[in-house]
């Protein structure tokens, strides 16, 4: 049966815990780090039960369950519907594109989150989120019916992005890594071997205000985890704890323009004059976000059987 795990602080005090029926089972331990929690404390997550549960959810301050000494690593154009409305045709990528975002950057499910005083197209991107159990630290071949080997659960992460520093300045970590661009949370949901299997079932909802914008279910990723695992095994290591976000599908305010907008920036405008109309364009669009905006995301089957929770995060200014 899948466990949700939470890290959070009461009474000033941080602490590990699986959640029963909206009641806190606390873990023997304060692990200082997920890694260390993978290592030690999963045992302990899967035993305890609802009786131990006496602490009320409501009275706790959550944190991130990935704590920021894991790298945070990303995939980027994994979904048809993305690379479309990117302005790709998903048949002539035939690679998977593999991005780092900054570990600091990481925050609460709950947390408000700062849009910087330069940044003004300020976009969204709800993902599965995938954090590794074992070290995977030479080239390996990950089966498909692996994963339960390899990684210890999954959570959501919503990948927010600056696309007026990503895009014009091609500038993917610097874009996406400013502090608070990375909500995760508000659990990690371990899975035994036969829940593995279901992640295809996962189905990721984000709004905004309310709104309905991104709606997909986890299957429709063009890189699966057990050939992403795959490839980064052949890069670098990999180690407990570590964060991989797998992509996320259609519905993000940044869209390709129109052919006629395409031609004219390719043949017509300079490549800053190209930007600029990317940004002016940018700012009549009112899917960016703005401060005031509420960000809510989920991901769960539709059965109920596996859910990762809801985050909700405020925009503010600075």
């Amino acid at each position: 049966m899948a466990v949700q795990v939470i890290r959070y602080t009461h009474g000033g005090k941080p602490g590990w815990g699986v959640v029963h029926a909206g009641r806190i089972a606390p873990l023997s331990r304060d692990y200082a780090s997920t890694a260390d929690f993978v290592r030690e404390g999963m045992a302990e997550a899967h035993a305890l039960g609802p009786d131990a549960a006496q602490l009320p959810l409501a009275q706790v301050t959550l944190l991130s369950p990935v704590t920021d000494d894991r790298q945070f690593i990303c995939q980027g154009i994994n979904y048809a519907s993305h690379v479309r409305e990117s302005g790709m045709d998903p048949d002539k990528i035939g690679f998977n594109t593999i991005f780092t975002k900054a570990p600091s950057c990481l925050t609460s499910a709950y947390a408000d989150v700062v849009r910087p005083a330069h940044v003004q197209l300020l976009d969204y991107e709800v993902e599965l989120g995938l954090v590794m159990r074992r070290p995977l630290t030479k080239a390996t071949v990950v089966g498909p019916d692996q994963l339960h080997e390899w990684l210890a659960g999954v959570t959501i992460v919503n990948d927010l992005s600056a696309r007026d520093v990503q895009l014009p300045q091609a500038q993917f970590y610097k874009g996406k890594s400013y502090r608070g661009f990375g909500p995760t949370g508000p659990c990690l949901l371990l899975l035994s071997a036969q829940e593995w299997r279901l992640w295809p079932q996962l189905r990721m909802r984000l709004q905004v205000n309310g709104q309905l914008r991104q709606d997909a279910y986890c299957g429709e990723m063009l890189f699966k985890p057990h050939q992403t695992l795959t490839e980064l095994s052949a890069l670098h290591d990999l180690q407990p704890g570590d964060l991989i976000a797998t992509g996320t599908p259609a519905g993000c305010a940044a869209r390709a323009p129109n052919r006629l907008a395409m031609w004219v920036a390719r043949h017509l405008l300079s490549e800053q004059g190209k930007w600029r109309m990317f940004i002016r364009n940018g700012l009549r669009n009112a899917a960016y976000l703005r401060p005031g905006d509420t960000v809510t995301a989920s991901i769960r089957t539709d059965d109920g059987a596996l859910d990762l929770g809801e985050q909700r995060n405020r925009i503010v200014a600075p």
